[in-house]
Order: C-alpha cells, then structure tokens, then sequence
C-alpha cells in the first residue's frame, strides 16, 4: 500500500491474538505497522510483533527491490514493535539503527544488544537527510514510554506519531463503528494516565503543517486531520467529548439495574441527548472506561458489600482514578438492605481527585424500588438536565 509516491507500508495483520497487552480484548486484531521512505538512503519506519517477522522482512524486500536499508527508525520498544529488531539487523547487517538514547538502553535490556557500532542516537528537533526527504525528530516521553519518538517528514509533510492516534482492529477489517470507539477505548484505556504528556507533543507539533499521521496501529489519517487532532486535544485536557449522561452500575440481584434503567428513561423522557449504561459485572470494563470519559455527567450505582462499595465498582473506579479522572460531574445511587453505605465509601476514593462537581441529589435504595426511591431518581434526572 503506498502512503505517497515514496512511502510504502509494509505492516502486517495480527488475527490470532486475543487479549492486546494481556488485557484488552480485541476482537477485530491488531495492525502492527511499519513503513518504508523510498529515497536515495532507504529508511525503514519501525519493526513488528516477532510472530509476524518474516511476513514483515518479505514485504521490506519486495518494495526495496533488492537493495538494503541505510537506515532503521524505531520510534518506540515496546515488545508489539520492537521484538524483530534483531532480524531485522541480521537481514541488513551494514543498516543503521537510529532512535533515542532511553530506546537502546531499553534495546539492551530486552534484546542484549544496543548496536552500539551501527547506531545515531537523535534527540527533539534532530535532523536526517534521506536525500529529497528530510526527516526531523520530536521527543514524546511518556505517549506512552519514556523513550519514544516521533518523525515528521519535512518534505512530504507525514507525521510518523507511534503510537499516538491508533486505534484497535487489524487494517484488513472494517470496523463498523469507525475510527473514534475503539480509539477512544485505546487511548484512555493505555495513554489516559498521561494526558499532561500528550499534551506536551501536541504543542511541539502545533507548528507542523501535517497532510498525513502514519500511527503504529490502525489506519493511515490523511483526511479531516483537524478532527484527529482535535479530538486528541479533548482527550488529553480531559475536556467532554460528547453531551449526555453515562451510568455505571453494578446489581446482585437486579434492583440496583431496575433503578439504573428507570434514570436512563427518565434521563432520556426529559430530553438527555445520549444516556450510556453499563453493567460493570458484565460489559468490557474498557468499555465503561471509555464512556466514563467520553461524557461530563457520571452517575455511579451501586449495591452495599461488606460495609463498602461492590468488588466490580471498586475496580472500575480504580481504573478511572488511575487514569487521573477529572473535570466531571458525579452523582451516586446506592443500595442496601439494613445499612446502606456505597455513597460515602464511593465518595472517598474519589478524595484526591482534580475538579469534580458532586450533584446533591443522591439516590437511597432500601432493597428495592419504592415510591420514594422513585421519586429521587425523578428529582436526579432533573438536577443532572440541568
């Protein structure tokens, strides 16, 4: 596939895995991709997953035509990207390696060998000349390690952004939902933490004029770019992205759901936009994580369990803060039999948190729903169309 009349992709499919990064599910694969700068110095754009090695050398021979690579950027060392360096570097033994000084420390740590004969070491703003293309370097630390790098293409006005702005699902399957779930649900559930980071490199690339972002996952950007970086902007600041309300709820035997999906109907009678609920015991807990900063408005519900919050709710609001949730509205639904207590302990692991609004309308279950617990699911869904 040619990105431009020099720049070839030469990545590969990934249909056989089943959890990315040991935990998040992928049902549509994985794309690994990698390119080639076709120029008087051949440069090759990053490495694959070892399985899919020789797939990977073959694609590079075929569209190098017999000749070798001068040089091999890798921009990034975790393992998806990084573990067939080493054919790589028997395959075309006089290439040279160029990354970030922390990449080959990490290369030694991993592979044994940081190349210290065949190798340029770049920092932010360095340059290379390819001979018509001309490539400078951005430093990215922590989007989403603390070695990576970017590179743009002066010439052709590519950005190669590792893993920024990538997506899950293999490139050979249509995601029906597009390009924005499962990147949004890629990037909160792997880079949210580090926000203030993107940030940083969205602002070191501001003055870049950009006609394409070459991610290492998922499709090539070459539209609509404004949107891309927009959107990744909301999501760094942590802004909201879309208008409604979300609801996270986890139910023993399904009183604390009837009253979560009475506060959707109300939500929804009284005008929300858009109301996502979610059983935290059985949907993708990325998923719920997704929505949770997708949207401004959070509700979360849940049973009373051993005194505190349920295991499920506890979890997720683990991820959430790990993620450095902020800049939302919460309000809390809570049940028990003789002593409910889920608000309060709820309420508590949220103390460290930065800018939330705490709604007062909090909602008391007694077992199960009765005129007066209905009556504050009414009053809720009003103070949160406010």
């Amino acid at each position: 596939m040619r990105i431009s009349k020099d720049i070839v992709y030469v990545g590969v499919n990934d249909h056989k895995i089943d959890l990315f990064e040991g935990q998040f599910d992928v049902p549509l694969g994985m794309a690994y991709n990698s390119y080639v700068i076709l120029d008087a110095k051949i440069t090759v754009m990053d490495s694959v997953e070892k399985d899919f090695a020789d797939e990977w050398l073959n694609n590079i021979e075929r569209v190098c035509n017999g000749n070798s690579p001068t040089y091999f950027i890798v921009q990034h060392m975790e393992p998806d990207h990084s573990s067939s360096i080493a054919k790589f570097m028997e395959r075309y033994p006089n290439t040279i390696i160029v990354s970030s000084a922390q990449a080959f420390k990490m290369m030694l740590n991993f592979y044994k060998n940081d190349y210290k004969e065949r190798r340029i070491i770049v920092t932010n703003g360095s340059t290379l000349d390819l001979g018509n293309h001309q490539l400078e370097f951005v430093t990215a630390p922590m989007v989403h390690w603390p070695e990576v790098i970017m590179t743009y293409d002066r010439t052709e006005k590519v950005l190669f952004s590792a893993d920024a702005f990538g997506k899950f699902g293999a490139n050979d399957v249509i995601d029906p939902e597009g390009w924005a779930c499962e990147a949004r649900r890629y990037y909160f559930g792997i880079v949210g933490k580090y926000g203030m980071q993107v940030q940083a490199v969205l602002k070191k690339i501001a003055g870049l004029e950009i006609n394409t972002i070459c991610s290492l996952h998922g499709p090539i950007l070459n539209d609509n770019l404004d949107y891309y970086l927009n959107i990744y902007d909301i999501w760094s600041s942590y802004g909201v992205e879309s208008e409604g309300v979300v609801i996270s709820y986890t139910s023993v035997y399904g009183n604390t759901r009837k009253a979560a999906e009475l506060l959707k109907e109300k939500l929804l009678e009284y005008g929300c936009p858009k109301v996502a609920l979610n059983d935290l015991a059985r949907e993708d807990i990325y998923e719920c994580v997704e929505d949770a900063f997708r949207y401004g408005k959070h509700v979360l519900a849940s049973t009373t369990y051993n005194a505190s919050v349920f295991p499920k709710m506890k979890e997720f609001i683990h991820h959430l803060l790990e993620r450095d949730y902020q800049k939302r509205t919460i309000a809390f639904m809570e049940n028990g039999s003789w002593a409910p207590s889920a608000t309060k302990a709820m309420k508590e692991l949220f103390v460290n948190s930065k800018n939330i609004t705490y709604l007062d309308k909090n909602v008391r279950i007694n077992s199960s729903l009765d005129d007066d617990s209905i009556a504050q699911i009414d009053e809720l869904a009003k103070e949160l169309m406010k």
